[in-house]
């Protein structure tokens, strides 16, 4: 038995655990863009044995191969992630998130490479990015910490391009049934030409949908739509790209604001203008949320429904946990009041419908001393995970939370009362 087979032999008992892997990362990614109001279609695998055979051996043949952890190196989609994407323009929104919910252990591929075309082609080829992940061992379960080893290939391009991917690769790639004549690469490239064209349509579409979308009055349909108008206004309204500061849960945004009656781009304004003075950078749709909520107090209870509806419309959610979510009410009553106490010394200048000013604001303005910022700071992390976050803590440890809370306000208001 020769080194490829030796390493098939290896690899077709592991088949299962990258396919795992492959399921594990999709899963992961899909719930993220569907909740981002990104449309794609997101498929996993692990690397077929028949097509792994005939790669490995073509790069064998190649470039010797020396080992098997040779074999491991150089073939880095065993386990494999497709995102297509109904809208390529959002190639990037997608690549942000990657980047955030996975570990890039190599620097990603984009097709096609920086070169113009080969004279015997008119048109420039796959146009993708590849990137080349693990798992995050803190996303994983005790239990799953051996997938976190494993690396995963994340393919990104349109569903045009990959359809083109797959009939050139099948073609092309297929030494066994002989090289392809010039009339068939020929249109091949034809073929090619017209995944371009079609990819330029979709993105005229998408300016199309987002123009419908921005009719003042007209309410969102969907969360879909919401993402839409986000994108497009977001470089008007925040100091840093949308791709750089993600769009978190739209999902969350859109229900909320249909339960508020504030469902079109018109009453969506105001709450989009001040998002350049958040220095904290979160996703978009986190920062929205938090205008509305400061504006309103009452409607935490609000928005505490409609995260608990999406846990409890989550497959797999863990069980809830009734006394964790009675403390998560007395932590966010005694945050508002803490909102409100630390707005109440604000200068009148300063505009008190925002949310909870940042450590730098406070320190800009010289209200609270490094100790106490600190220790807001660190309540403010909570507030957010509690808000915007997917795991819920302990009872226990957000009952210590409120204690903590209580304790700053009697400081602040010690303070503010000997001034």
């Amino acid at each position: 038995m020769d080194l490829v087979d030796s390493f098939l032999a290896r690899y077709v008992k592991e088949y299962d655990y990258y396919d795992q892997v492959a399921h594990k990362a999709a899963q992961m990614l899909r719930s993220n863009l569907e909740a981002a109001g990104i449309r794609s279609i997101v498929t996993s695998r692990a690397k077929s044995v028949p097509r792994l055979a005939e790669k490995c051996r073509q790069r064998h043949d190649k470039r010797p191969y020396e080992s098997i952890d040779d074999i491991y190196s150089d073939i880095v989609d065993l386990a494999g992630v497709r995102v297509a994407l109904y809208f390529p323009g959002e190639r990037e929104q997608v690549g942000g998130f990657i980047i955030r919910l996975f570990l890039e252990y190599d620097a990603s591929r984009v097709f096609p490479y920086a070169s113009p075309p080969s004279k015997e082609k008119t048109f420039s080829g796959y146009s993708a990015t590849h990137y080349r992940v693990r798992l995050r061992p803190q996303d994983l379960a005790d239990s799953d910490q051996r997938y976190a080893s494993a690396n995963i290939e994340i393919q990104v391009a349109s569903v045009l391009m990959h359809a083109w991917a797959e009939v050139e690769h099948d073609l092309v790639y297929k030494p066994s049934e002989g090289e392809l004549s010039e009339q068939e690469y020929l249109l091949l490239d034809q073929l090619n030409g017209l995944v371009l064209a079609g990819e330029l349509a979709l993105e005229q579409l998408q300016k199309a949908g987002e123009a419908r979308v921005a009719v003042g009055s007209r309410q969102f349909a969907n969360h879909y739509e919401l993402a839409a108008h986000l994108l497009s206004q977001a470089s008007a309204v925040n100091e840093q790209p949308v791709t750089d500061s993600g769009l978190g849960r739209v999902d969350l945004l859109f229900k909320l604001l249909t339960r508020l009656g504030l469902s079109t781009p018109d009453d969506l304004r105001p709450y989009l203008e001040p998002l350049h003075g958040d220095l904290e950078r979160r996703p978009l749709a986190e920062q929205i949320i938090d205008a509305l909520i400061a504006e309103d107090q009452s409607r935490y209870e609000t928005y505490l429904l409609v995260r608990a509806e999406a846990d409890v419309s989550g497959a797999e959610r863990a069980p809830r946990d009734d006394a964790a979510y009675h403390e998560i009410g007395l932590f966010l009553m005694q945050w508002v009041r803490l909102e409100r106490l630390v707005r109440e010394l604000m200068p009148s200048t300063e505009q008190r419908s925002l949310p909870m000013p940042t450590s730098r604001t406070l320190e800009r303005m010289q209200l609270l001393d490094p100790e106490m910022r600190f220790e807001l700071d660190q309540l403010r992390r909570i507030r957010n995970q509690l808000v915007h976050g997917i795991e819920v803590p302990s009872a226990d440890y957000l009952h210590e939370a409120t204690q903590r809370i209580d304790v700053l306000i009697s400081e602040i208001e010690g303070r503010r009362n000997s001034q």
